[in-house]
């Protein structure tokens, strides 16, 4: 099915069914993957998608992010497990489309939605999650007792929060809604809040302010990272149970899908000969940063995608990168069916099996996609010499993150230095000296260091030891089992070809070490959602080919692609 893509005030979509009780919605859904979307009058008016699964109805809780407000860009995000969309229609389209569980502890898919009869009734608690200014304002009237200052508000709170008469006191960060725990959902559960910060925007500023006694609360507020409470617009605070029936787990204690400990059942297993080849590439997945239809290197995006790199510094980008890398080659992240359909248990496996053509394809794609748009973001700054020579340098920073010992990203190393090694960007003389003069660390460590071990690297001597490096590099290995000559004398060529299968047997071997050494390194991260699919395979190939140039033949897109770079590195600095 399609979900509605018109408008992002999702009371005008037909799958949203305004104020509707648990039991009346729970009458609507009759099928597995029946769902709607509705307000709970218990929580305030706050979105709740009811889903039934496996014969059971489900009820998972829509968390809303506020951000700060700035010029382009959303007031705030929704965020359904660890994930965050701009508007609810994105959310769902998202996960309707891509029939991607609402949450990982169910596995529950939404794929049907049970349209609504009649007009929607909306409440004012409801108008408070548009993103219209005027109704964001509506909020600020006074809900508080005289003894209680204006501009007061508790630890965690929005002004978005603050309903009319009848709407629930819970702060819209408080109840994210990771799983199907009916808990949360059955009697709404007083919250307290001990500790009451000042607005300075109010103009009321009191040095001690009165507070009224808080009651006595069955969830008790805390920072998720056990930290001295910081602000930070993204990492909303989130409730712990308190005296939680046995069975059931807070939200907080539901790790991400990369730290999640995946089952090994290699002693009681038996052989399961493959079925299919395994994509670890989501179809048809939308973007939030790209429309349905795109043309190739949108001014807009690219210039959206440059503010959006540099807000993160190398380290956050390369851990990042090593996220998606992960996914993308199916170290972390894979189903109990993905494993069943290959045979093994990880992609690592997969690619050195003859039934892992697919995921070789889809490899050498995503590197061959990486080092052109890593090209791009040199060649296309048409500005000061200064401009591209940073630009230089925050490459060089990156692949620095992302070495061995650091990130331990190999593959994203290899994408970055790819890129470096181009030669549309090498020959840019005028543009290395700069680099040299003004950021000569960085100019030192690409030609002593990188520059070597990603040599070593390509000949299948580098470093590759689990623990120092979590994701290995595997192109080597890719473009040898997919039939690519290996170029040099015949007794050159014949060493490296074994000195690579070696390689790709030890990585078939180690491959839970290598599983095991990222996700330590991804414990505790969490990542921007748009950076994080500013990475994928899908958004860089929309990006660098439009939406209709994308289904175009590999070598033929590839091709015209180079040529696009020879024509800006030309104009950057012509040859004399």
């Amino acid at each position: 099915m399609q979900v509605p893509q018109d408008g992002e005030d999702f009371a005008n979509q037909l799958w949203y069914h305004g104020l509707l009780s648990r039991q009346k919605a729970e009458a609507l859904l009759q099928q597995d993957g029946d769902f709607l979307v509705r307000a709970s009058r218990s929580r305030g008016g706050h979105p709740v998608i009811s889903c039934r699964w496996q014969g059971s109805a489900l009820h998972f809780e829509v968390l809303r992010v506020a951000l700060r407000p700035r010029p382009g860009r959303p007031t705030a995000l929704f965020q359904l497990e660890d994930e965050r969309f701009p508007s609810l229609p994105s959310l769902v389209r998202s996960y309707v489309t891509g029939q991607r569980p609402l949450s990982q502890a169910t596995g529950a898919v939404a794929s049907r939605p049970v349209i609504r009869q009649g007009p929607v009734r909306r409440s004012f608690s409801e108008d408070t999650l548009l993103e219209s200014p005027a109704r964001i304002e509506l909020p600020r009237a006074r809900k508080r007792s005289d003894s209680q200052p204006a501009g007061l508000e508790h630890m965690g709170r929005s002004r978005e929060d603050h309903s009319g008469p009848g709407a629930s006191a819970v702060p819209t960060c408080a109840l994210p809604r990771m799983g199907s725990d009916p808990v949360l959902l059955k009697t709404p559960a007083p919250l307290g809040s001990v500790i009451d910060s000042l607005r300075a925007s109010d103009g009321q500023l009191h040095a001690k302010a009165p507070t009224k006694p808080p009651r006595t609360p069955s969830l008790v507020l805390h920072d998720a990272s056990g930290c001295p409470p910081t602000y930070c617009e993204l990492v909303p605070r989130t409730p712990s149970a308190q005296g939680t029936p046995p069975g059931y787990s807070s939200p907080e204690t539901e790790a991400p899908w990369w730290e999640a400990n995946e089952e090994e059942e290699e002693e009681n297993r038996s052989f399961v000969r493959p079925k299919a080849e395994v994509s670890f590439w989501p179809p048809n997945n939308p973007f939030c940063l790209l429309g349905p239809q795109n043309r190739p290197l949108e001014p807009k995006v690219l210039s959206t995608l440059r503010d959006l790199f540099l807000e993160h510094h190398p380290g956050s980008t390369a851990l990042h990168l090593l996220l998606v890398d992960c996914q993308a080659t199916g170290l972390l992240g894979v189903t109990k069916a993905q494993r069943g359909a290959m045979g093994v248990a990880s992609g690592l496996e997969l690619l050195t099996l003859p039934h892992g053509h697919r995921l070789r394809l889809e490899l050498l794609e995503r590197h061959e996609a990486l080092a052109l748009a890593g090209a791009l973001a040199v060649l296309g700054c048409a500005g000061p010499l200064e401009e591209r020579a940073a630009t230089l340098r925050g490459l060089v920073e990156l692949a620095l993150a992302l070495r061995p010992g650091a990130a331990g990203d190999l593959p994203g190393l290899a994408a970055v230095m790819g890129a470096l090694l181009m030669p549309q960007v090498s020959r840019l003389e005028r543009t290395w000296r700069q680099l040299r003069r003004s950021h000569t660390e960085a100019a030192l460590a690409f030609e002593q260091e990188l520059k070597p071990l990603m040599r070593a690297l390509d000949e299948g001597a580098g470093p590759c030891e689990p623990g120092e490096v979590a994701l290995p590099h595997v192109v080597p290995a890719v473009r040898l089992l997919e039939g690519e000559e290996l170029p040099g004398p015949l007794d050159e060529s014949c060493e490296r070809l074994l000195r690579t299968l070696h390689r790709a047997r030890q990585m078939a071997r180690d491959a839970p070490k290598f599983r095991e050494a990222a996700a330590r390194r991804l414990r505790g991260f969490r990542p921007n959602p748009q950076l994080r699919e500013a990475l994928t395979t899908g958004f860089v190939q929309r990006l660098l080919w439009g939406s209709r140039g994308v289904g175009a033949p590999q070598a033929a897109r590839l091709e015209k692609f180079q040529r696009v770079l020879s024509v800006l590195s030309q104009h950057l600095e012509p040859d004399v």
